[in-house]
């Protein structure tokens, strides 16, 4: 390994936030004028990116290379396991599907072949940049696991990087679990911890300090900083405990009332943070037709398991709810990407793509069959919407298993390199698309809205930048951990550690 200097951020658990920490730490770096890539050898997550070469990657890396202002590519997540159905997720290498597995047989038939992946990566990485921000994952301390790990210790004494330990204060007991984690590391495991942050911080830091103080007496490691808790940053989420941060009934004062319908493989719902960004709009998620009520949109996210969550959908009497809502003139629906695909006709599966099921009807809504096929489509996509009248240039990728074909009164929506894409009904008030991203369109989510607020007698809303919501959240988050952490301390020691004989 040469050139790149590297640092490591891991968690005592899961949602710690070390996606978020990497991220600052992304930007802070290529302010201070260093070329930094993210790196996370191993991923898990529904939610993922398409690198400008058509790769496929975890959303959280992609996200730092923008933080980090360089090319999102798929070295930066070699590794992307995205669970499909019960035991057995997808197994994506270097951005393309490598096959599916089950737990068992990926531990213990993958790891060689994915350990040589992950230091090729590396290697490459670290020859062409200045820094490296690791991200591990869950906890370094899962004495089961550790013998074939792919993400953690063994990436950190690959690129012999320092680790910053990170622990949440939110969920309680951060003190017992900073402690119990580096307990539990081997010992030249827990040399390379330079130090702990402690993220989510809501309190009175007077009332912390002792247990601070008592931290570092007890074990030793340093404290480098202490994490308020940030609100309302609008930088894409990883995985599907943010979700929680959307309401969950029905009410509110907001004009627009948006259901988004979460199905158990709900995927890539990043889709939907831009409606954050209109303030009239109350955005909440839907999981029983008890909760639906009737609002003004409903939003069909994207699928790992398209037909399992069509099922589901069924079953909690909600697809025959959304068609009613629809005939009936009382509600709008946008699918995207396997939500598009439900909207249809039919989704067929002749090669048990996703179940064993040879098809499964759709709510009927858009003139439309999907066909599973075992070849994955990812690719950067950009054209001209017509709705309502108007054209509108959008951009955002695609990524999919089926391919869906036109039937008698199929309009399209968009048209995108010389191909007809996604599809509308004859009234335009049920709108699908393959195109993730759409709503990050600020023209169209704009005119979109406005179209409902004059039709309920609101005044008609600005156009607001969402892609430049999240450069300022870059810098606000980045300035926010430099305020609160001794940045400088932990590049003076990624240099010293760097130097060091750790054979």
């Amino acid at each position: 390994m040469a050139k790149a200097l590297p640092i490591m951020f891991q968690g005592t658990h899961s949602d710690a936030g070390k996606s978020v920490i990497a991220t600052a730490f992304c930007r802070m770096f290529a302010q201070d004028g260093w070329k930094t890539a993210p790196f996370k050898s191993q991923n898990m997550s529904l939610n993922s990116y398409v690198t400008p070469d058509g790769n496929e990657i975890g959303r959280a890396q992609g996200i730092q290379a923008e933080a980090a202002g360089v090319a999102a590519r798929a070295e930066m997540n070699p590794i992307l396991i995205k669970p499909s159905r019960e035991h057995e997720s997808q197994i994506v290498v270097l951005g393309k599907p490598y096959g599916n597995m089950q737990a068992f047989a990926y531990r213990n038939e993958f790891f060689h072949q994915g350990l040589a992946v992950i230091r090729q990566s590396l290697e490459t990485l670290m020859n062409e940049y200045d820094r490296i921000v690791i991200e591990g994952a869950g906890s370094p301390a899962e004495v089961n696991l550790n013998d074939r790990e792919l993400v953690n210790m063994r990436i950190a004494r690959l690129a012999n990087a320092p680790v910053v330990l990170i622990g949440d204060i939110e969920r309680g007991g951060v003190f017992a679990s900073l402690v119990g984690t580096l307990s539990l590391l081997e010992p030249e495991d827990r040399k390379r911890v330079i130090g702990v942050i402690i993220n989510k911080f809501r309190g009175d830091m007077a009332l912390l300090k002792p247990g601070l103080d008592w931290f570092e007496q007890h074990t030793g490691v340093p404290v480098l900083g202490v994490v308020p808790y940030l609100p309302d940053l609008a930088i894409d989420a990883e995985d599907s405990l943010s979700l929680e941060r959307f309401a969950s009934s029905v009410g509110g004062e907001e004009a627009i009332d948006v259901a988004v319908i979460r199905c158990p493989k709900i995927a890539n719902f990043t889709d939907i943070d831009p409606l954050l960004a209109e303030p009239d709009c109350r955005v909440r998620l839907v999981t029983h037709v008890d909760e639906l009520g009737a609002p003004d949109v409903i939003v069909l996210p994207g699928s790992k398991n398209t037909i399992e969550d069509l099922i589901y959908m069924k079953k909690r009497g909600l697809a025959s709810r959304i068609v009613s809502l629809v005939n009936e003139g009382k509600a709008r629906v946008v699918g995207l990407c396997g939500g598009y695909q439900m909207l249809g006709a039919v989704i067929r599966d002749p090669y048990g793509v996703e179940t064993p099921l040879p098809e499964v009807k759709g709510l009927g809504l858009l003139p439309i069959e999907t066909t599973l096929e075992r070849t994955k489509i990812t690719i950067r996509t950009e054209g001209m919407l017509t709705w309502a009248g108007e054209r509108f240039s959008v951009q955002g990728y695609e990524i999919h298993m089926g391919r869906s074909a036109p039937l008698p009164g199929y309009a399209p929506l968009i048209e995108a390199d010389g191909r007809h894409e996604g599809a509308k009904h004859s009234d335009e008030r049920v709108l699908g698309t393959y195109m993730h991203d759409l709503f990050h369109n600020d023209a169209f989510r704009t005119a979109f809205f406005n179209n409902i607020r004059r039709q309920k007698g609101i005044a008609p809303s600005g156009v607001r930048l969402f892609r430049s919501l999240k450069e300022k959240a870059f810098d606000r988050l980045a300035a926010h951990v430099r305020q609160h952490v001794a940045v400088e301390r932990i590049e003076q020691m990624m240099r010293q550690f760097g130097c060091r004989d750790h054979s």
